[in-house]
């Protein structure tokens, strides 16, 4: 993952801090509460110094449950990459080649925010290899690939198989149960003592909780809409 925008992003967060107490000190100057001498190079660098320590112990409030958490995500969500793939070659209709891209847009970003976040934290980071319908995530265990919601090899090849509108049907029940273990994930998650206290690790875990929810009952109308069923 590039990391140029991660760096900008920490030079930014960080002059924002800095700016945010130099105006303090200033304000308090000006009532008279503090002398007027100007903040000095020393001070920022205090100031600095101060905001990544601060940085720093945030990262350090996650326990094993977060990082199984977001190495298990990360395969989980190389999953739905491979399903989502086969839509265009297997004919699949506007309205799922529009689902598909949506979801191959928003898990990649997810897996690169996962990734991060075990990097950042001294943790393995599994990477993803995918070819075809295979796929191979390393540096996760055997576990990564034994997620609730995952297909089998022969669920993965009956959906491969697929085509057209039986293709838009099956892949829609799959995605759908695929979704189901990513919610299912999130749930232990949050059932883990001391998990989910960090910033990062939670807001990730309560997006995708939301997300999936919301694209299962969306799944559910298309497939609905699909098998004619009431």
């Amino acid at each position: 993952m590039p990391m140029a925008p991660y760096m900008n992003c920490r030079r930014t967060t960080s002059s924002i801090f800095i700016l945010s107490c130099a105006l303090l000190f200033s304000a308090c100057a000006s009532s008279g509460k503090m002398s007027d001498a100007p903040v000095s190079s020393q001070d920022t660098q205090q100031m600095e110094d101060l905001f990544w320590a601060r940085q720093e112990a945030a990262r350090s409030r996650f326990v094993q449950a977060d990082v199984d958490f977001m190495t298990g995500m990360i395969g989980h969500h190389a999953q739905a990459l491979v399903m989502s793939a086969m839509a265009e070659k297997n004919g699949a209709g506007s309205e799922i080649m529009t689902l598909t891209s949506r979801i191959i847009n928003a898990q990649k970003d997810e897996i690169a925010t996962m990734q991060g976040w075990l990097r950042d934290r001294g943790q393995t980071v599994p990477e993803i290899h995918i070819d075809g319908k295979m796929l191979m995530v390393h540096g996760a265990g055997d576990h990564a690939m034994h997620m609730p919601g995952m297909l089998t090899q022969d669920q993965l090849d009956e959906l491969d198989a697929s085509k057209g509108p039986d293709f838009d049907r099956l892949f829609l029940k799959y995605m759908i149960q695929h979704h189901q273990g990513a919610v299912a994930m999130v749930k232990v998650l949050f059932a883990s003592d001391g998990a989910g206290q960090d910033e990062l690790s939670f807001k990730v875990a309560n997006d995708i909780n939301v997300d999936q929810l919301t694209e299962i009952a969306r799944m559910e109308l298309m497939l609905k809409a699909r098998s004619g069923t009431n």
